[in-house]
């Protein structure tokens, strides 16, 4: 193994993927394993009349356990790159690890995940980050909206059925293997991981 996988799971909008990508570490993106939204086997949201994006069955767990153990055994691997306002796969980029120690894997499921990678003997660590839900969910709406990604009134409904959720989502999260921090408590881990690697 060249290197170890730290799993960053929380809510949507909790600022994990700006957190990951201020770290220096190398940085695999889960959310780019979702599904395409023509997959037959994609989750029903009754409540938005829309897939439910937040439902683990939508999202390729497998394909992201497997690159995570390709990229910390050879330190390189092929993923895709996922476009949320279309809902498909759009191409196919290379993450490398670049002698790192650490690759830190973000993404709403992360936590889905987190026996997979300690069965492939490729876990370093597991965190949720806990943030208040009024703050993500101003985050998250600021995001979709800027980026795009759904409705507005869709990211709107959804947005208020996540802040609902979001207890739940974290202890959720702790029970498959997490710890939880703070963002002041995430961004030191992160920092001691990066100056551990430049070392």
């Amino acid at each position: 193994m060249s290197a170890r996988v730290v799993l960053l799971a929380g809510p949507s909008g909790s600022g994990k993927s700006h957190l990951a990508g201020g770290s220096g570490l190398p940085v695999l993106r889960l959310d780019d394993f979702y599904k395409d939204g023509d997959d037959p086997s994609l989750p029903f949201s009754d409540e938005l009349g829309i897939v439910d994006w937040d439902d683990v069955r939508a999202w390729h767990a497998d394909r992201a356990v497997e690159s995570l153990a390709t990229l910390c055994r050879t330190g390189a691997a092929q993923v895709p790159t996922y476009d949320i306002a279309t809902s498909r796969a759009t191409g196919r980029i290379q993450v490398r690890s670049d002698d790192a120690l650490a690759i830190i894997a973000e993404g709403v499921f992360a936590a889905e995940i987190v026996e997979a990678c300690r069965q492939r003997g490729i876990l370093a660590d597991a965190v949720v980050i806990v943030r208040a839900p009024w703050k993500n969910f101003v985050r998250r709406l600021a995001r979709d909206l800027r980026e795009h990604r759904k409705p507005p009134v869709t990211l709107w409904r959804r947005g208020r059925i996540l802040m609902h959720q979001e207890e739940r989502v974290v202890a959720e999260a702790v029970t498959k293997g997490c710890r939880r921090v703070s963002a002041q408590e995430l961004a030191h881990l992160l920092d001691g991981l990066a100056r551990t690697t430049s070392a």
